[in-house]
């Protein structure tokens, strides 16, 4: 596992990896060790709501080092990649070094490929969207995309997906069109350390059952019974993992038990894209073993 007194203190550190890999308590220990602000580069935990269904660091861990880009967002507004880089600008000019850590894997892409200068959608063409999506799901999205966007998203991310779909509909360029005209990253790799934790599966699987299970006993019932009210599909924030099935719980639609095993087959469904994702557009950054799989 990474020490994190060889790295230099003057470079900036990436830490991707899948859910549950133990990325955010490798990039508080850095920061304990070495200093620096941790940096959320979680396209879900930066909303303001499910903060324990989505592992968002705890008030304690927060208070152990300086987070940013965590729970800024309310849920009920959209958030993209671009909105991401224009908040983490500041940051990467502020006097700290910054740790950025997560799973989103066009966050990290973006930061250090470049970020294509792609529109925001319009309200009106989100509502669209939105009533397309609910009446005919992701495929009904995912056909009309152009053949190059569909081969370059993520066709089961639903996000990715109708955010392709809002772009080629409001500008007539497909974002594969838009991406081919990316500027400069603002991280380029050889100006940071850039880690990529490997996750085994048989490693990782039983981690994510038992971390949803503590949870479903740690607030996140209690979060679904505050947002039951307002709960809809469309709710940007209602993507967390693991949401619908907790608030069809509490609703009493669905068991106790039944929730916990879909959120649970989910959430390693999730892990498996992003393993994939990692391995096909991460091969130059340094590899790491998870702690608890390296001991």
């Amino acid at each position: 596992m990474l020490d994190p007194t060889r790295l230099d203190d003057d470079r900036p550190v990436l830490i991707a990896g899948p859910t549950a890999s133990g990325k955010s308590g490798l990039a508080l220990a850095i920061a304990e060790a070495r200093g620096g602000v941790v940096v959320n580069a979680d396209a879900i935990q930066v909303f303001d709501d499910w903060r324990v269904l989505t592992a968002r660091p705890s008030a304690e861990d927060e208070a152990r080092a300086p987070h940013a880009l965590y729970g800024h967002v309310p849920g009920d507004t959209p958030y993209s990649v671009g909105r991401w880089m224009r908040d983490l600008a500041p940051i990467l000019d502020g006097p700290e070094r910054p740790i950025i850590v997560g799973g989103t894997g066009l966050y990290f892409a973006a930061l250090t490929e470049g970020l294509a200068e792609i529109p925001e959608t319009d309200a009106a063409t989100r509502a669209e969207a939105d009533a397309r999506l609910a009446e005919g799901g992701r495929e009904a999205l995912l056909s009309e995309l152009d053949a190059e966007t569909r081969a370059r998203i993520d066709p089961f991310n639903p996000m990715r997906v109708q955010r392709a779909w809002e772009v080629q509909r409001m500008t007539g360029r497909g974002i594969a069109a838009w991406q081919d005209d990316t500027p400069p990253p603002r991280l380029p790799l050889g100006d940071v350390h850039a880690f990529v934790l490997d996750a085994p599966k048989d490693w990782l699987d039983p981690r994510i059952a038992r971390r949803f299970a503590a949870m479903m006993d740690g607030g996140a019932l209690d979060e679904a019974r505050a947002s039951a009210a307002r709960f809809t599909p469309a709710r940007p924030s209602s993507k967390a993992i693991g949401a619908a099935e907790l608030v069809a719980h509490v609703r009493g639609d669905m068991t106790r038990e039944d929730a916990l095993t879909r959120a649970v087959t989910l959430t390693r469904q999730f892990a498996k894209r992003q393993r994939t994702w990692f391995r096909a557009r991460m091969g130059a950054w340094h590899a790491l073993r998870p702690a608890e799989e390296a001991a």
